[in-house]
């Protein structure tokens, strides 16, 4: 999720669990807490591109590092606390907590999280979010807020925090409730098309969970196409994109483009634009695909040297994004084609 979201979820679990102890303080701790696996996007200050996008997310949300970091800040804030007299015991299980539930939810994007890092490189990914999401991340927001401005020793405190995680956790259920009932549709109206594929990605477009993108993996390439929870059409229009590993053979870096496969989980294809090499991670979806078919995917990776590839992950998200992109985005969230 967003570094926000994180915060003011910390926050609020800090209040829940030690806030009688140490009033607006524990807000502290935990927005600290909650941000700490963060820390690794200090990796790309050295690391070349892709190399960085396996690091962000890596080792710093394993299941290891969680363990790791919450001893070292159980001690410092034991110390730090001692008047307070809450147990070294009571500081490793508020740690714990914290950590854990920053790897878990961050697992329900499309990212990916390096949970067994180092003893296993495979990263958890449940697609079911978007990184950003207002509906998800506002009833945080608002506690977060309140609970800044209320007295420590207010009553409505224990509202507030109750209010901020119960909404954004019943969010998230209803978010897994849609990618369960969109991965059923899916399928089912796919094997009534005829359609042939091994593997299946659905994950919902940028700032809602109603619309979804989704791509059917086959031995040559991909289906990609749209739809809504509230679609009703008992069919799925989508687009061939071939993945043109043949492509690859004129690449001089191929460690790079080896690291690239792993982090797309093979969902990618390769284009030529001009005369560059483009490495596409489809799992990120087109840039309002949902207008334009044909698009072009928000994740493009140039194969060049010397090509600017720092912000590979940001750089398409809300391109060519105007009024009109956000009508047809409402209409096809209501399922009108």
């Amino acid at each position: 999720m967003d570094s926000f979201t994180h915060i003011a979820l910390g926050a609020c679990i800090g209040e829940a669990l030690i806030g009688r102890r140490l009033g607006k303080k524990a807000m502290l701790w935990g927005a600290l807490a909650q941000s700490v696996p963060d820390v690794d996007f200090i990796a790309g200050f050295w690391l070349n591109p892709a190399a960085n996008l396996l690091a962000h997310r890596g080792f710093t949300h394993s299941l290891l590092f969680a363990l790791l970091i919450s001893i070292f800040l159980a001690l410092i804030a034991e110390r730090w606390h001692r008047l307070q007299n809450i147990s070294l015991k009571k500081w490793m299980q508020f740690f714990t907590m914290q950590m854990l539930i920053h790897i878990f939810i961050d697992a329900f994007n499309n990212y990916g999280v390096g949970w067994f890092e180092p003893f296993s490189h495979y990263r958890i990914s449940f697609n079911t979010i978007f990184v950003a999401d207002p509906f998800f991340s506002i009833w945080l927001g608002i506690a977060f807020i309140v609970l800044a401005i209320l007295n420590r020793r207010n009553p409505k405190r224990k509202f507030w925090w109750r209010f901020g995680i119960i909404l954004s956790s019943l969010y998230l259920c209803y978010c897994i409730f849609n990618k369960v009932t969109i991965d059923r549709e899916v399928n089912s109206i796919a094997r009534k098309q005829h359609a042939s594929y091994s593997d299946l990605l659905t994950t919902p477009v940028p700032l809602n969970n109603w619309l979804w993108f989704f791509a059917m993996k086959n031995d040559s390439g991909f289906n990609v196409g749209y739809r809504s929870v509230f679609d009703k059409t008992e069919k799925l229009n989508w687009s061939f994109f071939p993945r043109n590993d043949s492509l690859l053979k004129d690449v001089d870096n191929h460690e790079s483009v080896q690291k690239l496969i792993r982090f797309s989980k093979g969902f990618y294809i390769i284009e030529k634009w001009n005369d560059t090499l483009v490495f596409n991670d489809l799992r990120f979806g087109q840039i309002a695909g949902w207008e334009r078919n044909r698009e072009q995917f928000v994740f493009h990776y140039f194969l060049k040297p010397g090509a600017d590839n720092k912000f590979v992950v940001q750089r398409g998200r809300f391109a060519k994004w105007d009024w009109n992109v956000i009508k047809s985005l409402g209409r096809k969230i209501e399922g009108k084609p």
